[in-house]
């Protein structure tokens, strides 16, 4: 599966066809939620750099103004897993993306095996944290990394050990209200000898 580049005369082409010629489906996305798509398909789509015909399927309702082209040399997959399967390729590639802009993936420390292994670890979970963090604030569920550092994470404050007790009293921001929102939980951290981690906001 890949994606076709628009053109034109293609772009052309789909707005001039009927509505009889979409078919509505139900696709799923990550997190469990699902998206309503019209697709069209073209069983014997040629390509100017291609000897042969391959299967294009336009979809309208991806979230873009114009429909998102994708061609295959397959021919039996239904089209309900086709884009599911390229969706869940996008998301891939967008994690990836996220992951070299907020965390530098593409130039980690040095050519030292043990280095490049440790900055990569670090990297996956700073990407996780951020996720769980993410799925906390209303309005952030899609939120990339680099938004929630500039906004929530590099928050000032104070750190105050209060014996079996660490609180974190975080300093008052403009998107204060939006971190209280996210509740976040009292937790026992193990290498901590058990202690609390607590999070108060001045």
């Amino acid at each position: 599966i890949t994606l076709r580049a628009r053109n034109p005369t293609l772009t052309a082409h789909l707005h001039a066809l009927p509505p009889s010629a979409w078919t509505a489906l139900t696709v799923a996305r990550a997190g469990g939620k699902t998206r309503k798509v019209k697709v069209h398909e073209n069983p014997a789509a040629t390509l100017s750099a291609y000897p042969g015909t391959v299967r294009q399927l336009a979809i309208a309702g991806l979230g873009h103004d114009e429909p998102t082209i994708l061609i295959t040399n397959d021919i039996d997959t239904p089209i309900k897993n086709i884009i599911e399967a390229y969706a869940r390729r996008m998301n891939i590639e967008q994690r990836l993306a996220e992951a070299i802009r907020s965390f530098g993936l593409d130039a980690l420390a040095g050519a030292v095996p043990l280095n490049v292994d440790h900055d990569v670890v670090l990297t996956v979970l700073a990407h996780t944290v951020c996720n769980a963090l993410r799925r906390r604030l209303p309005g952030y569920a899609t939120a990339t990394p680099d938004t929630l550092q500039r906004r929530f994470l590099s928050t000032g404050g104070q750190i105050l050990n209060r014996g079996n007790e660490i609180t974190v009293r975080l300093d008052r921001r403009t998107y204060s209200p939006v971190l209280r929102q996210a509740n976040l939980p009292d937790t026992e951290v193990p290498w901590w000898d058990g202690r609390t981690l607590h999070y108060e906001f001045t």
